[in-house]
């Protein structure tokens, strides 16, 4: 497929801002997904890492959302002409603390557009980079990669995955079905059908089960990490997807705390033991509030 790389690469330096607020209701909905025992969040309560994403939901008229249930393209993302979507990996600095019933905003900006050409065929990644503020100043720097794909044709090679650690220090089994795929993308009013629509997934899309959120992935990470040293602060978090995960096919979250005691490396492996997220966890001072 024909990709006018010149034209979309114009879409860099847009930028949008929003507001919102942290609210209790979410967080509690999401703690519950993840079987979580929490007391219902109060005002003040510091919001746990990579939580943010249940704020600044992707709000689009129905009659804007295309027919893979993404809103249609051409907006703020660039009007990638591939067919497949997906969140390829994220870097987030902590600044300070998000608390519940803290008034934020977000300041994104498409920071760049590459063309690239895989297995598959031609690949388009967009950089986007978020900034969001309290009432304090800067609180979250976010960059996640979205890359869009063609379809894989049936005489294209099979992929080679690359096999898991085994040195860690904790391992999590998860086991991923449909209700906690419907309600993640609920919760974040996300709407593209491989989470949700399994006709959909696999006739269309040609993969073999509902596809797992990258977010949720690093979510569960995050929760083996919390899980296991509750007191740690994050001074940076980054993932890159390197393999899907479906439902109703478990997986195991791991984590391994290197010498110098301040990176944690954490990783998702399928079933068979390949890697399908690689993380790594740079632990902080108390971040200022």
């Amino acid at each position: 497929m024909e990709v006018d790389i010149g034209h979309l690469r114009t879409w860099i330096g847009r930028s949008e801002e929003c507001s919102d607020e942290i609210t209790p209701t979410p967080i509690a909905a999401l703690a519950a997904t993840l079987n979580r025992d929490d007391p219902f969040p109060r005002h003040g309560d510091i919001l746990p890492p990579f939580w943010h994403r249940l704020n600044f939901r992707p709000i689009c008229k129905t009659s804007d959302i295309g027919s893979d249930g993404h809103p249609k393209r051409g907006g703020f993302l660039p009007p990638v002409p591939l067919p497949r979507r997906m969140y390829a990996g994220a870097r987030l600095d902590f600044h300070r603390p998000l608390r519940v019933g803290e008034a934020i905003t977000r300041v994104s900006t498409i920071a760049d557009v590459t063309h690239k050409v895989g297995r598959t065929g031609a690949l388009v990644f967009v950089l986007v980079r978020h900034q969001i503020s309290n009432g304090s100043g800067l609180a979250i720097t976010e960059e996640h990669d979205i890359v869009y794909r063609e379809p894989s044709s049936p005489d294209s090679s099979s992929p080679v995955w690359q096999k898991a650690p085994e040195n860690a220090t904790w391992t999590m089994e998860i086991c991923p079905n449909e209700v906690i795929l419907f309600r993640y993308s609920a919760l974040l009013f996300v709407s593209h059908r491989i989470h949700y629509d399994r006709r959909y997934v696999t006739d269309v899309e040609g993969y073999p089960g509902l596809v797992v959120h990258g977010p949720l992935i690093a979510t569960f990470l995050l929760e083996l990490l919390r899980q296991n040293m509750p007191s740690a602060t994050l001074a940076r978090f980054s993932f890159r997807a390197l393999k899907p995960l479906y439902d109703n096919v478990p997986f195991t979250v791991s984590a391994r705390i290197d010498d110098d005691q301040k990176t944690v490396h954490l990783w998702a492996a399928s079933s068979e033991g390949f890697l399908a997220m690689d993380a790594t966890v740079m632990l902080g001072d108390t971040l200022k509030g």
